[in-house]
């Protein structure tokens, strides 16, 4: 059925369509606020509705809201928070820096879900009020960022568990090829050998130190600003009316929320995300590293390094047949570099705290989920479609461990770094193996080299 219905705010009169959940502000926001395709990501709209739920619960526990109307909100909340309602949410993420229209258009579609149930109607025929009671004792500037810990914290297990995926393949790896000596490069050029399996070692422990920081950047997350209302000294809100929330969140959702310390540094500024967006910064460097590391070592199949074979899991070229791209590595190399820009944007937005409130709230929100959901998923298809499923090349390993002329640092203690410089010179010049030259220049035996060139004997100190 179309056409509109009158609805009515402090400004005024507004049509808004007549089955639409929402009212007069977001109708507003919706006109003013006409800009790019970005929404407000669901996931935040979802935490949203939780703070609501247990703000109705709480509000009625404390005798301030008729019961019937909070578990009303409440169960509407529920419905918003299972994403039952996602179309009734269509505003921009591009609008003021608090956020605030989004939680007007929670309070507004909140209010007519309870009315209906309730027995009302919407709009001005509507049982229950956004402001008096959906938004009893609240506050944008302590709901918004309430809501944006919330969702991050929930969703960081996710990217833990990819995170360890990955981890216990590059493990895996790393012990399988523990005795594959190869041709260790620095400056892209060739150096001392390592193993394969140390390579891979070391990846495992870059990950491994990015990890920690993401441990480390996540109870601060737990600090919630709920209870702080329009400063974050309490206006107009129950003393008891924060930390009654915070347990109701804390045990629906089985995360340690607590109530800030200080709700006033709460709205006003956001380290807690701008801290956890720069250890997803971390790992995307660490992963920048992995992932192009991989896409050298698997170069060619015949004209690159050709050391190790990456799954071929579609065909890779429009014009040439059985090409075979690392497409894997390249979709992870790109969220990485788009995460590296969300770094720079969380981090003046989050520079936008001006006396009592940040207002880079909605941006901050939609980076920080926007490189968590990126990363997760890249992570994910990294490991199951990438890493799980390498091979190495012990015959092309070899032949080039065979041609190096870096064995030569081996030299170096028992006949002089000089003389083992001209040695390799020479070996390059000429296109002989280190061997044939350092024979030919004399001065050692056979036997002698073959002792002191031991790319085993090369791969630990000593």
């Amino acid at each position: 059925m179309s056409g509109t219905r009158i609805e009515e705010d402090s400004f005024g009169t507004i049509e808004v369509p007549l089955r639409a959940l929402w009212g007069a502000q977001t109708q507003r926001s919706l006109h003013f606020f006409a800009i790019g395709e970005q929404g407000m990501p669901p996931p935040l709209v979802h935490a949203m509705a939780q703070v609501k739920r247990a703000a109705a619960l709480v509000n009625a526990e404390l005798g301030l809201l008729n019961p019937a109307k909070a578990s009303a909100i409440a169960d509407a909340a529920l419905q918003v928070a299972a994403g039952e309602h996602d179309a009734q949410f269509p505003l921009s993420m591009w609008q003021t820096g608090s956020g605030t229209q989004s939680h007007m258009n929670m309070n507004e579609v909140l209010a007519n879900l309870a009315s209906l149930a309730l027995g009302g109607g919407l709009g001005s025929e509507r049982w229950v009020h956004p402001h008096d009671d959906v938004n009893l004792g609240q506050s944008s500037n302590d709901v918004f960022p309430t809501a944006m810990h919330m969702v991050v914290a929930l969703r960081m297990p996710a990217l833990l568990a990819a995170l360890q995926r990955l981890r216990l393949a590059l493990q895996a790896r790393a012990h399988a090829w523990a005795d594959l000596i190869k041709v260790g490069r620095t400056h892209l050029q060739d150096a001392t050998p390592v193993t394969l399996g140390q390579e891979f070692d070391a990846y495992d422990a870059q990950l491994a130190l990015v990890e920690t920081v993401l441990l480390q950047a996540q109870p601060a997350l737990h600090a919630l600003a709920i209870g702080g209302t329009a400063v974050g000294n309490g206006l107009n809100t129950h003393p008891a009316f924060g930390e009654r929330v915070v347990q109701v969140l804390a045990t629906q959702l089985g995360l340690p929320f607590t109530v800030a310390a200080n709700r006033l540094a709460a709205t006003a500024g956001h380290e807690a995300l701008v801290a956890l967006h720069s250890a997803f910064r971390l790992l995307a460097v660490a992963l920048t590293k992995l992932g192009s590391d991989l896409r050298l070592m698997g170069s060619g199949p015949r004209a690159g390094l050709g050391e190790i074979n990456l799954p071929a899991n579609e065909p890779g070229s429009s014009i040439m047949p059985g090409k075979v791209n690392p497409t894997q590595v390249e979709a992870l190399l790109m969220v990485c570099q788009q995460v590296m820009g969300h770094d720079v944007a969380v981090g003046i937005a989050g520079a936008q705290g001006q006396f009592e409130l940040n207002t880079g709230k909605p941006l901050i929100a939609f980076n920080l989920l926007d490189s968590q959901r990126l990363l997760t998923d890249a992570i994910t298809g990294l490991a199951a479609h990438c890493v799980e499923g390498l091979t190495a090349n012990a015959e092309r390993l070899q032949w080039q461990l065979d041609r190096s002329l870096m064995g030569v640092t081996a030299l170096s203690p028992h006949i002089g770094h000089e003389r083992a410089a001209r040695i390799a010179q020479h070996a390059q010049a000429h296109g002989l193996t280190l061997r044939e030259a350092a024979l030919k220049a004399g001065g050692l035996s056979a036997a002698e080299f073959d002792t002191w060139v031991d790319a085993r004997r090369m791969l630990a100190p000593g």
